[in-house]
């Protein structure tokens, strides 16, 4: 990853952060905000504008170039019903559903292995806008190695989907991880923002490349590479909600991809305490 590549707490749709140290538990905590995609014709008939991300956890890496953000411990409380996949092999133009879990409210973690990572495309050097490259090879554009990761808030029919995946590319000095949330396809509504983010992810992909994603029924929180990178997107889907909507794993690249382990629960509603030491409480 270039030097010159600057870096952000979060490469989509998040603003207004704020931290505190929470001296009980010897943390730092992040709060912030994730702003409407659609009309504000749509926001006005709501009645309310934007929601809060869920809070994180930030910690320095341990080779002090970048910070590390994952969701805070109490957000585990609200999983229910755990489902797992673990050392399948998912060959080009697979799209394997994840069943068992309520779609549109779900915690879904997966690590996945690729095998060889000879013949995969050039990357432009000059391009240093990881956002404009997803732009230019979106979740329909296949490649050598990727599109491949998850496919969520999905009609069963995927006229509706918003993608989160990794792409493999070639530099100058080593291998590129790409990670890319599109929502180019996430809704039929018109007066909706498709917006495409992206960002660079300091892994080595002869190792394992792991992706965490949150999914709350219009928000998606995507935390690559054990939380060296998050994008926070919106999505309106109209076919895809409750229980129409469906979640995905998926491999569009031309080589394989091996999914060493896949984890993934339903997620309870939450309600804040005011008493006691839990910040979470599930229903």
């Amino acid at each position: 990853m270039d030097d010159r590549v600057q870096l952000r707490y979060d490469y989509g749709n998040f603003y207004a952060s704020k931290s505190f140290y929470d001296a009980a538990k010897k943390r730092r905590v992040l709060w912030s905000w994730i702003l409407e995609g659609d009309s504000e014709a749509n926001s006005i008939e709501r009645g309310w504008y934007g929601l809060q991300a869920l809070p994180r956890s930030v910690l320095l890496h341990k080779d002090h170039r970048q910070l590390i953000q994952w969701p805070i411990e109490e957000v585990e409380q609200l999983r229910n019903g755990k489902v797992t996949l673990d050392n399948i092999e998912i060959e080009s133009g697979t799209v394997l559903e994840i069943s068992g879990i309520t779609a549109s409210q779900a915690d879904v973690e997966v690590s996945f292995r690729i095998s060889n990572v000879d013949g995969v495309e050039l990357i432009d050097e000059g391009l240093l806008d990881p956002q404009f490259i997803c732009i230019q090879n979106n979740a329909s554009v296949n490649g050598a190695i990727g599109p491949f990761g998850l496919i969520v808030l999905a009609s069963e029919d995927l006229t509706e989907q918003t993608v989160v995946f990794f792409r493999v590319f070639k530099g100058r000095e080593k291998h590129v991880v790409l990670l890319c949330s599109d929502q180019s396809r996430s809704s039929l509504k018109t007066q909706v923002k498709d917006a495409i983010y992206g960002s660079f992810l300091d892994v080595d992909p002869n190792e394992e490349i792991s992706l965490k994603t949150l999914i709350d029924h219009s928000i998606i929180e995507s935390f690559g590479g054990k939380g060296k990178s998050c994008i926070t997107a919106r999505a309106y889907p109209t076919l895809a909600i409750f229980e129409n909507s469906h979640v995905y794993v998926f491999n569009n690249g031309a080589k394989s991809v091996g999914v060493s382990s896949l984890s993934a629960w339903s997620m309870k509603n939450a309600r804040f305490s005011h008493e006691g030491s839990s910040w979470l409480d599930s229903e």
